[in-house]
């Protein structure tokens, strides 16, 4: 079997974590819950974590019962995000996400602030739940020459948002502020875009990051231009808010 590196392994991972399926209800397993389950149990063999496998075998076999679906499913992400983290201290500085505990909110403004400080130009934020959390906790960490693009959903985003981005536009003229919502049900990431070419996924809704459960905010260049692409057109043919 060939070597993988602590870099691709986390950017594996992180895409796992990223398109992870929905665990609830009773039904049998779909074919896309059983795919994901063993492209998650491949990788963490790859990691050569054993206690992550050990306990991943278990909480697999778990989710035959319903009863005990959803402390499976809770169990397999824990082993996920442990060889996550492990990927990561392994990994090159430049290629490191940032793990946030939950109730952190100073973490996770200075995960997002130091993504924002490094823009030399546009930002765009995806999350299809967005609403004046963006503008209330985040916005003030965009640099004064970078343009700040939200694109969010028309059917979740919260009204909060336009109000406050209009606020924020009318007591800071000199900034660049745009909102636009996607056609329903468009969105379903929630991604940090910088300068059209890094791209950064974000597991939680930034309006709950790090609120109830733990998040990460994860790099993935690798996938940068297919993300900048398909984001970019969306964004295109969204409907303008401000």
């Amino acid at each position: 079997m060939s070597e993988i590196s602590p870099e691709d392994l986390y950017r594996r991972l992180g895409r796992l974590i990223e398109e992870a399926p929905h665990f609830g209800g009773v039904a049998p397993l779909t074919t896309d819950q059983l795919t994901w389950i063993a492209r998650a149990e491949a990788l963490i063999e790859r990691a050569g974590d054993m206690g992550a496998k050990v306990e991943f075998g278990a909480a697999k076999m778990s989710l035959a019962l319903p009863s005990s679906r959803a402390l499976g499913h809770q169990t397999m992400m824990m082993a996920i995000h442990r060889v996550l983290a492990a990927a990561e201290l392994a990994s090159p500085a430049g290629a490191r996400g940032a793990f946030i505990p939950v109730g952190s909110p100073f973490d996770a403004y200075s995960a997002v602030a130091k993504i924002f400080a490094a823009a030399a130009s546009d930002i765009l934020v995806v999350d299809p739940y967005m609403d004046d959390t963006m503008l209330l906790d985040f916005a003030g960490a965009v640099p004064d020459h970078a343009s700040f693009r939200l694109l969010s959903d028309q059917q979740s985003a919260k009204s909060s948002l336009g109000a406050a981005a209009a606020k924020w536009k009318a007591q800071y003229p000199h900034r660049s502020i745009q909102v636009r919502l996607a056609p329903a049900r468009t969105l379903h990431d929630r991604a940090i875009l910088v300068d059209g070419k890094s791209a950064w996924t974000v597991t939680q809704s930034f309006k709950d990051l790090a609120k109830r459960s733990p998040a990460e905010i994860i790099r993935g260049d690798d996938i940068a231009t297919l993300k900048v692409a398909a984001y970019e057109q969306i964004w295109n043919g969204a409907g303008v808010v401000i």
